[in-house]
């Protein structure tokens, strides 16, 4: 069997900027993502895809919310369920397309996947995960006032609705993940994080409104599959520590003991890349031996050793 890599590519990577947000526009970004992910497969890579949601599953929110005076709303946990098969179909279709380009006998599938949370998470009273489109300050205030929403500013870029984020636990279907990748399939699983359920006194799995970070998710399924590399597809090519400020410096390779310093001494922002930090440092203990934060454009590169930030134990 071929090596095992995780990548976890962000919802927020299909939305390009503001004026390219439809279906059509996200398709296409997602094409350009699987180009690079199909030159890791054809590099010789078994890879499991995992991806977020936060605007897509924002979208579906508002829409509902517009459509109350003639349709039912749509509960988080089957907006995210919504989100799986939609952002599947794209990544399985521009999989299918590279494949068939390269010739390559691959095939790809989605699997609707669950993920077990606490239900005396404390999350539940902290909701802290950004959803949905950025807004001006004072719409994001009307809607604060009108929805009950909760809202905070976002990375400096504008301010989003805010929803539980609590600790991934267990991924239901483990077990289906596991045979599929064995058999040689590419699965793309765990998007938005794994549709957040909680456990009854019954056994019975209950949707609770949540969002679960996909970085952490994906960090747990890492684990469970004894994967040989985690990536972390964002926006930014490598990692930095004094981001954006004159003594910024970008990382190339750091280890655990070093990784766990710098993020203590707050390095890297909760709203952006603290998450991606705290899941490499999830893998990495657990005896992960080589993670990889970098960019689509230069997955390749950084799979050579040539970019991206590496992540390795002490």
């Amino acid at each position: 069997m071929n090596k095992l890599a995780i990548v976890a590519i962000g919802g927020n990577s299909l939305i390009i900027d503001k004026n390219h947000k439809t279906i059509s526009d996200q398709f296409a970004a997602a094409a350009l993502t699987m180009r690079h992910v199909a030159d890791m497969i054809e590099m010789g890579w078994n890879v499991v895809i995992t991806h977020g949601n936060g605007p897509q599953v924002g979208y579906i929110l508002r829409r509902s919310e517009l459509a109350l005076h003639e349709l039912h709303p749509v509960p988080m946990d089957y907006a995210v369920a919504d989100t799986q098969g939609a952002i599947g179909y794209m990544l399985q279709k521009a999989l299918r397309s590279e494949f068939n380009r390269r010739g390559l006998p691959n095939d790809v599938v989605t699997l609707i996947t669950q993920v077990r949370v606490n239900a005396d998470d404390p999350a539940f009273s902290r909701p802290t995960k950004p959803i949905g489109s950025f807004m001006m300050k004072e719409t994001a205030e009307e809607r604060s006032e009108a929805l009950g929403w909760t809202v905070l500013e976002d990375s400096d870029r504008g301010w989003r609705r805010v929803v539980p984020s609590p600790f991934p636990v267990e991924i239901i279907e483990m077990d289906a993940i596991r045979t599929l990748t064995q058999a040689g399939y590419i699965v793309v699983t765990c998007g938005g994080g794994g549709i957040p359920v909680v456990e009854r006194v019954n056994g019975k799995l209950r949707g609770v409104d949540a969002v679960i970070d996909k970085d952490f998710a994906s960090s747990l399924l890492a684990r469970h599959l004894g994967t040989d590399l985690f990536v972390i597809s964002t926006a930014v090519e490598k990692v930095a520590i004094n981001y954006q400020m004159p003594e910024q410096q970008w990382l190339d390779e750091i280890k655990l003991s070093e990784v766990r310093r710098r993020h203590s001494e707050g390095h890297f922002a909760s709203g952006s890349m603290g998450p991606k930090i705290e899941a490499m440092i999830q893998f990495i203990e657990a005896g992960g031996k080589h993670g990889l934060v970098t960019d689509p454009p230069n997955l390749g590169r950084a799979l050579k050793g040539e970019s991206g930030t590496h992540f390795m134990p002490d």
